[in-house]
């Protein structure tokens, strides 16, 4: 897979994670703050991913 499909994926599995994590424990939140969690969710994720290789090299 090319990085433009890793970056797609990301988004889409952010956005979802995201979602269902704030329904679960904040039910009546503004969208606003489910954006800035799937935006957290996805910098993690290449964060960790920087620190992976890092490691390896």
């Amino acid at each position: 897979m090319n990085k433009f499909n890793i970056f797609v994926i990301k988004i889409i599995l952010g956005a979802v994670f995201a979602v269902i994590l704030m329904r679960i424990f904040y039910p009546v939140v503004h969208f606003f703050y489910v954006a800035v969690l799937g935006v957290f969710l996805i910098g993690m994720s290449y964060f960790w991913g920087y620190l992976r290789n890092k490691k390896r090299k």
